[in-house]
């Protein structure tokens, strides 16, 4: 999918050139279902489901078969985990989610490597600004000098997050001159700054997508989303403080326990302002 932006930072996606429905040969000995999951699946590797997967009253019309020709394919790509539908849903696609482990400084765009998937960034922002909230999370006065960076992230070409960060001036402004649509902020921190985020503290929520966010992430309003905001250090200096939103049907996040130590949480009241 071909990502762009318009000029007040939603991106918009145009899906590639449609692979389009095979005529299915009815004289040959493989079935009509096999043909028609067979010629879906190849549409799918093409792009073209990339906004919505049709459902079955369209399958019919473009292949001229019947609805039980239409539910043996689709109940094939279902137990193959190509495809998802619940009672009462139009089948939709399911896509690889990124995994990550909790407690740990991880990287968005090496979990994204790690999972087979190609990570680029659509950067909406990269500015030296002023920001009071954000100066007062990194420990600095309220007018202080803050590098900013603001991108849409990708995993293979599909909207995964929409990340803010924001770094004190004094030790980013060389940031200023990186290209952010195929690097990992903590590889530029290091090679331009001599900064390695090395601990932090992160809280994870789970929010509904606004209309502008949805937008941005080429989804629906009101879609599941984890919100995530991190404050890294170096030297137990803050030098990050970062809000990101995550697709939640593009990410989870995963913990090991024993009875030996258990899992430690925290859990935040739920009387605090929504994000």
């Amino acid at each position: 999918m071909n990502i762009t932006t318009n000029g007040e930072g939603t991106i918009t996606g145009s899906a590639m050139p449609a692979a389009g429905p095979q005529v299915l040969d009815r004289t040959c000995k493989v079935p009509l279902w096999t043909q028609l999951r067979d010629d879906v699946a190849r549409r799918i590797d093409a792009g073209e489901f990339g906004s919505a997967f049709p459902g079955e009253h369209a399958l019919r019309d473009h292949y001229n078969v019947s609805r039980q020709t239409v539910r043996m394919a689709l109940r094939s790509l279902r137990e193959a985990g190509v495809i998802s539908a619940a009672r009462g849903q139009e089948p939709r696609l399911i896509r690889p989610q990124i995994e990550q482990p909790l407690g740990t400084l991880y990287s968005l765009f090496s979990s994204v490597e790690r999972s087979g998937m190609t990570q680029n960034s659509v950067v909406l922002g990269l500015d030296e600004r002023r920001d009071a909230r954000a100066a007062a999370q990194l420990g600095l006065e309220e007018e202080s000098p803050l590098i900013f960076l603001h991108r849409v992230r990708l995993a293979d070409g599909e909207p995964l997050a929409l990340d803010r960060v924001w770094m004190p001036a004094a030790i980013a402004r060389p940031l200023l001159q990186a290209d952010f649509r195929h690097t990992a902020l903590y590889t530029e921190l290091a090679s331009r700054c001599n900064i390695r985020p090395a601990g932090g503290a992160e809280e994870i929520d789970a929010v509904t997508l606004l209309a502008p966010q949805a937008a941005s992430l080429q989804t629906y309003e009101g879609a599941p989303a984890f919100a995530i905001q991190r404050l890294s250090c170096h030297q137990d200096v803050p030098v990050e403080w970062r809000t990101t939103l995550v697709r939640a049907d593009r990410f989870r996040i995963r913990t090991n326990f024993s009875t030996a130590t258990g899992l430690r949480m925290t859990v935040s009241g739920l009387d605090e302002s929504p994000h």
